[in-house]
């Protein structure tokens, strides 16, 4: 609780301090600011609580604030959809019971393979809990890496994205996917935040990559749905893919994610080139079979 209470208080303390007091709609009050952001007074007025209250809060202080006083912080603060979940999370609104504990190895059902298996030219992944990659199928590989491949522990979305040099170079992007992929992280330790590997997963890659480590300490939180992806493949050069992810019923720690091009464009182009490659494994002859025929 002790932990929690120190992330409650650290997140509070940053969203504050990005807050806009002109876009909250309090009016000017004439004395200079110090710093950037809302103060506490203007926090706790705007969500009618107490300054003291709001205080103690930002303090971590050992109390549960009513679902209702953090629906109103959040909306004090401008949270999104995904850091008012953050903070439901933090402040332990959501019962204890229904936070889930037993945390065996992840395991993709036969059915979901043959789903992704059957996206035969969209790339589709299958991501678990801290954004392990749990199934990846045959276009997946080819666009990103063949993460079979890796050893079990590499196998990690977030790990790949900031400890592979190929990640690195593949996503013309790769500040913003990369930092996507950390406010992601920062969202499941919130959700679950006594899960010793996804600590562990956190403190490597803090200890390993100062992107990572300087992007951890701004605690912002990002709910992946979808958007867009700009590589740089070394097989069929520059597209864009636009993503969706899934949720499964049933089973809330996994996600599906499928990524497409628009019909016609140059990028959906290079993605069935991509196809065609898997099989070839030539480029001039995913090239010639293209000319010879246009269906391709």
């Amino acid at each position: 609780m002790a932990e929690m209470n120190r992330e409650l208080a650290d997140f509070l303390r940053r969203a504050r301090s990005q807050g806009d007091p002109s876009r909250a709609g309090l009016p000017p009050d004439g004395r200079v600011r110090r710093v950037p952001g809302l103060r506490r007074e203007e926090v706790a007025l705007l969500a009618g609580v107490s300054t003291d209250y709001y205080a103690r809060l930002e303090q971590g202080r050992p109390i549960t604030p009513s679902p209702a006083v953090v629906d109103a912080i959040g909306r004090a603060l401008g949270l999104d959809a995904a850091g008012r979940a953050h903070l439901r999370d933090l402040t332990g609104v959501i019962a204890a019971p229904t936070r889930r504990r037993a945390r065996g190895v992840q395991r993709v059902r036969p059915g979901l393979f043959q789903l992704i298996d059957a996206l035969d030219s969209e790339p589709a992944l299958v991501l678990g809990r801290r954004t392990d990659i749990l199934a990846a199928n045959r276009m997946a590989k080819a666009l990103f890496a063949d993460f079979e491949q890796l050893p079990p522990r590499e196998r990690n979305y977030a790990r790949w994205m900031f400890l592979d040099a190929d990640a690195r170079s593949l996503f013309v992007d790769w500040e913003d996917q990369a930092r996507a992929a950390v406010e992601s992280l920062r969202l499941d330790v919130g959700r679950d935040p006594d899960d010793r590997e996804t600590a562990a997963l956190v403190t490597d890659l803090r200890e390993s990559s100062p992107d990572f480590d300087r992007w951890w300490e701004q605690h912002r939180v990002h709910q992946r749905t979808h958007g867009s992806k700009r590589l740089c493949h070394p097989v069929v050069g520059e597209l864009t893919v636009e993503y969706e992810t899934l949720a499964l019923p049933g089973d809330p720690d996994t996600t599906l994610f499928v990524y497409t091009a628009e019909a016609g464009s140059p990028s959906k182009r290079a993605l069935d080139l991509l196809a065609s490659w898997t099989l070839t494994g030539s480029v001039a002859e995913t090239e010639r079979r293209s000319r010879s025929n246009p269906a391709l």
